[in-house]
């Protein structure tokens, strides 16, 4: 009797169908790394999203989403002869134990965060060791590819591993506060200048992210809050107008202001 499959080796046989010119899905086929790429971001998204939710069964289902994506792309790859699915399990195992050898080995650390300064530390020292063609810079090896609120946090920390960084969150207010009095003064500029009103803002939206490195927070996390405050407002907002038998966007602002102080004072 045929022994069942293990599920990856079943996934991995379902790509590779999938992919087969002759009898593949014709959509599957006509991919390529570049076209799959905004799926496999999506799919990480999704995964936080059922987080956020704390819905275990939509995580399950969801890390299995950004699971077929690894498949896919190393499937690509495998077409072409430059690896596979075992050689990017086998590469990822590799690095968790040499950057881990306070696990794996006889090193000592003492919390998390002087793991974290050991960890840039071999990620520097591995750039390095790989050729001249690698960036030098403490900030070498961040991607140009992640959200850029997520590569101003990898921007700043990588900094911070250097020395460059504020003690503390006061500095950085008063820094918010700099930058917002610069900000002000560039919309009363006229005629106003667009490329400098988007330098100012992005120095506002830049030293917040600091902010909220320095509150032990996390950003993405903070303006998903925001956002789903704000959504839960407004749809209150629009159920109070309909209540009322009118149409919201039909209100002056002020009419509509009320309603937004209703939803604060009954939603929080």
């Amino acid at each position: 009797m045929t022994e069942p499959l293990r599920p990856i080796d079943r996934l991995l046989a379902i790509m590779r169908r999938l992919r087969d010119p002759v009898g593949g899905c014709p959509w599957d086929l006509a991919q390529d790394f570049r076209s799959i790429a905004p799926y496999t971001i999506e799919e990480a998204y999704e995964v936080v999203d059922a987080i956020d939710r704390a819905d275990l069964d939509a995580l399950r289902e969801e890390l299995g989403d950004l699971l077929l994506q690894v498949v896919f792309h190393a499937q690509m790859a495998a077409e072409r002869g430059a690896f596979d699915f075992d050689d990017v399990a086998s590469a990822i195992a590799d690095k968790m134990e040499r950057r881990h050898p306070h696990v794996f080995g006889d090193t000592r650390v003492t919390d998390a965060a002087e793991q974290t300064r050991r960890w840039d530390e071999m990620k520097r020292a591995e750039r390095a060791a790989r050729g001249t063609g690698e960036d030098p810079s403490a900030l070498g090896g961040i991607a140009r590819g992640l959200p850029e609120w997520q590569r101003a946090v990898r921007l700043q920390r990588a900094a911070a591993t250097a020395g460059f960084d504020w003690p503390g969150p006061e500095p950085v207010l008063d820094k918010i506060a700099e930058e917002l009095e610069e900000l002000r003064v560039e919309f009363a500029r006229e005629p106003r200048d667009l490329e400098r009103l988007e330098d100012e803002i992005g120095d506002v939206l830049f030293v917040a992210v600091n902010l909220t490195r320095h509150a032990g927070v996390d950003f993405g996390a903070a303006l998903r809050r925001a956002n789903a405050k704000f959504e839960r407002r407004f749809r209150a907002m629009e159920r109070y107008a309909a209540a009322d038998g009118v149409d919201l966007g039909s209100l002056p602002l002020d009419a509509q202001d009320r309603y937004w102080e209703r939803a604060k004072r009954e939603l929080g």
